[in-house]
């Protein structure tokens, strides 16, 4: 028997009953599973496709179950492109890219609790902050770019803050929020917004395209690159640049992640890391990936948690995406497996 099934028994058994047992004056009750203390993969699923789904791998790396919306739903389809997943108390918040939603659910037991709708038009990211959800929106077709907020209580429309270039990865660094203004590669601003006004302060990025951009300890880090070298920056929570480091001889530095204190970066099929404290150029790559090509395929879903590094190999979107896990301290392989979908582009721990 499949892991994966061993896992689907023992949800389908224990979710639906809680069972009570007793003897003889002994009794022993068994508690509902939940998605707690593992991670949740998003696969995307094929463009106009309705295949988007999550995977669910416990934090021991033991057991999966895939398909996880639709096994906690009736069978509810989630809808086409999971873009991302953002998690929020108790709740995590499932951005459809293009179903032009996000599905709200109980991040525990995966049930359904709400929709939001309302002026989401082909979102990308998404981030929280002081009580309100901010949604970064970009549509290619109409050139049509904003970030559209929302009351975390009720999930409400609050405004909606255009803008006239992409607005792709958001996040959050000391109560206010950073919209990367940059897409595949190309792309150098990012977008402070004030989150007590939703002023928005434009911050360019001295050199080259900014590859990703994340939170960490309350600042956000970005990565950009050209064909010779990369950089990495630092911007205070109130918009203040500060360059970190010169990556010399790294060409288009981007998928920018931060673990234990060091960073993470790509460059091709080669992973880098660094320490934040003291960074400098690493001589040498911690690991190299199979080049699957074409480039924009290689790295597709790249996430360093838990010390550890998910790579995932989206085969083209000709198959359901392998997903490998490797030590983050050392670069060896722990395992390797196959998710529930096509394109799994994102990790997230769910302690």
């Amino acid at each position: 028997m499949r892991i994966t099934r061993i896992l689907t028994v023992l949800f389908a058994f224990v979710l639906l009953f809680n069972i009570s047992c007793s003897s003889d004056n002994e009794s022993y009750e068994i508690s509902p599973i939940t998605y707690q203390d593992g991670y949740f993969i998003s696969n995307e699923g094929n463009f106009k496709s309705n295949g988007a789904n999550v995977t669910f791998l416990t934090r021991d790396l033991s057991l999966q179950q895939d398909n996880i919306y639709a096994y906690n739903n009736n069978n509810e389809i989630l809808g086409d492109v999971l873009q991302a997943i953002g998690l929020n108390e108790n709740k995590a918040y499932l951005v459809m890219n293009n179903s032009n939603k996000i599905v709200v659910v109980d991040r525990y037991t995966f049930k359904k609790l709400g929709t939001i709708t309302d002026q989401i038009n082909n979102p990308r990211g998404i981030t929280f902050a002081n009580g309100f959800i901010y949604v970064a929106n970009t549509n290619f077709s109409t050139n049509v770019n904003s970030v559209t907020k929302y009351k975390i209580s009720d999930l409400s429309f609050v405004k909606k803050i255009d803008f006239t270039e992409v607005a792709d990865k958001i996040v959050e660094a000391g109560g206010n929020v950073f919209v990367q203004n940059a897409s595949s590669g190309y792309g150098n601003k990012i977008t402070y917004i004030n989150t007590a006004t939703d002023n928005k302060t434009e911050i360019t990025i001295p050199n080259g395209q900014i590859g990703r951009t994340v939170s960490y300890n309350s600042d956000v880090y970005t990565i950009s690159g050209t064909t010779a070298n990369s950089y990495i920056y630092k911007i205070s929570s109130t918009g203040t640049l500060t360059p970190v480091v010169t990556l010399t001889g790294i060409p288009n530095g981007t998928n920018l992640q931060i673990d234990n204190g060091k960073f993470y970066f790509s460059s091709g099929n080669k992973i880098y890391t660094t320490s934040i404290a003291a960074p400098v150029v690493p001589a040498n790559p911690l690991l190299t990936v199979a080049d699957n090509g074409p480039s924009y395929y290689v790295l597709y879903g790249f996430t360093v948690v838990d010390g550890r590094i998910f790579a995932s190999d989206v085969k083209k979107f000709e198959g359901n995406s392998e997903m490998t896990v490797y030590s983050a301290s050392t670069g060896g392989k722990i395992r390797s497996f196959i998710t529930g979908g096509l394109g799994a582009n994102g990790t997230y721990v769910n302690p």
